[in-house]
């Protein structure tokens, strides 16, 4: 992203304007808080791109793979040196099998575009869970610690994989459980700041679909992605 351009946008607060653009059930055990300790431990340290995806696909570690079309692992270059992770895949996600395809995943595309990237270009996106959560009207709703638990050591073998040179956190679940902070932490508190996961930079902002609910806080985004340029372009 030219430089020169991110200051003039950073002085007056603003950044561009991001507009959305075209583009068997199984039975198993739901995994209570004592078991999810064991499995966040699981060591995935030795399996390659195709043996993870195909363990994540046949994940039965927690109970939303009960109600799950596909699991999500994640899309986009494994060589990466951008990595942007969600909090889990909605209804459309879990329908095509990829993660932010539904109206936040084109506000994502659109970000991406504003930063002179482009999805699957050096880019890689994934979620802190791999399979749809959703309460118990069969509505989206945040991952809850036991899922996030069951999932963490999945996203820690796909960053040791990619090795990216930032992290973007899209939104308070994922900022929080990247960063191993407390679930209570406000994402105001986190943005504005690098922070570090195994050293990587790891700066936090809005989820996109937060931006569509309230899009006056695109510039406060626009601010935090020139943050993140600015770190991987001193890498």
């Amino acid at each position: 992203m030219n430089s020169e351009k991110l200051v003039r946008l950073e002085r007056m607060g603003l950044g561009p304007v991001w507009q959305l653009r075209a583009r068997a059930d199984k039975p198993v055990a739901v995994v209570d808080a004592t078991e999810a300790v064991a499995l966040d431990a699981a060591d995935f340290s030795g399996l390659d791109w195709e043996e993870l995806e195909a363990t994540i696909r046949d994940c039965a570690r927690c109970g939303l793979c009960r109600g799950r079309t596909h699991a999500v692992s994640g899309i986009g270059d494994r060589h990466a040196s951008w990595l942007f992770v969600g909090e889990g895949p909605g209804r459309s996600e879990d329908l095509e099998g990829e993660p932010f395809v539904g109206p936040a995943g084109k506000l994502l595309d659109n970000m991406l575009k504003a930063m002179q990237l482009a999805r699957g270009v050096d880019t890689f996106i994934a979620n802190i869970v791999k399979c749809r959560p959703v309460d118990a009207d069969g509505r989206d709703r945040p991952p809850v610690h036991n899922e996030v638990a069951a999932c963490r050591a999945f996203l820690q073998r796909q960053i040791d994989l990619i090795k990216p040179t930032v992290i973007v956190a899209l939104g308070k679940t994922a900022a929080t459980s990247l960063l191993g902070l407390n679930e209570e932490t406000s994402l105001s508190s986190l943005r504005g700041e690098p922070h570090s996961y195994r050293g990587i930079p790891v700066v936090v902002t809005y989820h996109p679909a937060y931006l569509l609910r309230k899009p006056e806080d695109k510039a406060k985004s626009w601010r935090d992605l020139c943050l993140a340029q600015s770190l991987h372009d001193e890498r």
